[in-house]
């Protein structure tokens, strides 16, 4: 059981009609989740990179790298999971056919450095990750009607088992993350609250 909850930030600001927390800065966010949470909207409300990146969580130095240097961003993360020596987004076909899921490895989860002196850089304090976690039976229903149009491979063949299993990674992540000192907060819908992560008693 994840020690972990998630309780409604009472400090919020406004950023283009979007509630955020009151302390984050425009330029910190990086908007992540599985498919069809809402990335590319939340990015087109904000007006940030329209780009798609890209970040291998299993990378050393992966926070110095070229796909965050604009920001806001969406960003797809690769995550090191047990079995596999290789990162993998949750919709790759080998983390999609294995069975059971593979088990995110935490322990080959990069986390950046700690700002060690005055001149050196904060790399946990200059990203905010956003993660888009929408309950997993309205995710199942967008992801639906997404895929009726073709256009979209990552809806195929999809269950309600899949998309909580997807969303099971992006929370752990998040959780991960905020418990070494990062800023990573959750929201379950676009015009929702953003969800700070707490210890549960």
């Amino acid at each position: 059981m994840d020690r972990h909850a998630t309780q409604e930030a009472s400090d919020t600001q406004e950023i283009k009609g979007v509630r955020f927390p009151g302390h984050i800065r425009f330029r910190q966010l990086l908007i992540t989740g599985p498919p069809g949470c809402g990335k590319t909207s939340m990015i087109i409300t904000l007006g940030g990179w329209s780009e798609e990146g890209y970040i291998n969580l299993a990378l050393n130095k992966w926070w110095s790298a070229q796909s965050l240097s604009i920001r806001p961003r969406e960003i797809h993360l690769g995550f090191p999971f047990k079995g596999f020596d290789q990162a993998l987004v949750v919709f790759d076909k080998a983390w999609l056919e294995r069975q059971p899921r593979p088990e995110l490895d935490l322990a080959r989860l990069r986390i950046p450095p700690r700002k060690r002196h005055f001149f050196s850089v904060d790399w946990r304090g200059r990203f905010c990750f956003e993660f888009l976690l929408p309950p997993a039976e309205l995710l199942l229903e967008r992801r639906l009607k997404r895929g009726k149009k073709g256009t979209h491979r990552v809806d195929r063949h999809l269950s309600l088992e899949r998309v909580r299993e997807q969303l099971d990674v992006y929370r752990r992540a998040a959780y991960y993350m905020h418990s070494q000192g990062m800023q990573a907060y959750i929201r379950e819908s676009l015009d929702g609250p953003p969800l700070t992560i707490v210890s549960s008693p």
